[in-house]
């Protein structure tokens, strides 16, 4: 059995990751290859370490994959960002096939509050005292998308305790 430090540092490990990703989308507008590999990579070994069955990690890597597959699709109509579509694939290995609608409902939820949030922001005009920070002035410009990884990063945050890799990890 894996030490009780391990599995800890395991469980924070998918919050951290996606956090990680929600503050770079606010700032940068991106979302880097790297942790979105890292989370997927962080997945097989939080589940390796818990002995998670291989079935199930099949089957939480056919939903991740499936994910990216329909992601892929929105980002080729240019609905959302590469980044977002690599980040919603990579959580969907952490939910699963159990999870994974109640993900995608919440990220819905979350990324509407979002986008009212912020179109409401860009209805007014910036104060001059954030004039100065550029992410700021890119988020309130009218022509700037959404950082959707926000939403995404939530959803991931909510379901999180749903899934059978948090299940087995407090087991």
């Amino acid at each position: 059995m894996a030490s009780t430090f391990l599995i800890f540092a395991g469980l924070g490990f998918f919050p951290a990751m996606v956090a990680l990703s929600a503050s770079m989308d606010l700032l940068t507008m991106t979302i880097p290859n790297r942790l979105c590999l890292l989370l997927a990579l962080g997945y097989f070994i939080l589940a390796a370490t818990l002995r998670v069955p291989i079935e199930v990690i099949l089957l939480n890597l056919s939903c991740g994959l499936a994910i990216l597959a329909v992601t892929f699709v929105m980002f080729a109509l240019g609905w959302i960002g590469g980044g977002d579509a690599k980040l919603a694939a990579a959580t969907a290995l952490w939910m699963g096939w159990s999870t994974v609608l109640d993900f995608g409902v919440t990220a819905a939820i979350c990324g509407g509050l979002l986008t009212f949030g912020i179109l409401g922001l860009r209805a007014m005009p910036l104060p001059a005292i954030l004039e100065g920070q550029a992410w700021i002035a890119r988020l309130h410009h009218r022509r700037s998308g959404v950082p959707y990884g926000i939403a995404l990063a939530a959803a991931g945050m909510v379901q999180y305790p749903h899934s059978h890799i948090w299940a087995a990890a407090v087991a």
